[in-house]
């Protein structure tokens, strides 16, 4: 099995949902750093509305499921099947 144009097409979508996401988002990020470590926060709001949102969302959950069919196909592709490469008879 050939996964790298699934592999390909994976990234790139994930690409355009995150980009869509992350480019069209009014949102802040907030770190607090104290001791003990325990204290510590981290803070991300992120906000997306209309268009980039929905296509956003779409377009990472297909590149998601774009990521996990290149992965199975690659584990399928490692195994070696008997009926791929007969041997010959004589041999």
């Amino acid at each position: 099995m050939n996964s790298e144009r699934t592999l390909i097409a994976s990234v790139v979508f994930l690409c355009i949902g995150l980009g869509l996401i992350f480019g069209y988002c009014h949102g802040t990020v907030g770190f607090n750093a104290v001791y003990p470590a325990s204290g510590a926060a981290l803070q991300v709001s992120i906000n997306t509305t209309g268009i980039p949102a929905i296509a956003g969302a779409a377009a990472t959950v297909l590149g998601t499921l774009l990521l996990i069919a290149a992965c199975v196909q690659s584990l399928l592709g490692q195994v070696n099947w008997a009926s791929e490469h007969p041997r010959p008879h004589g041999a």
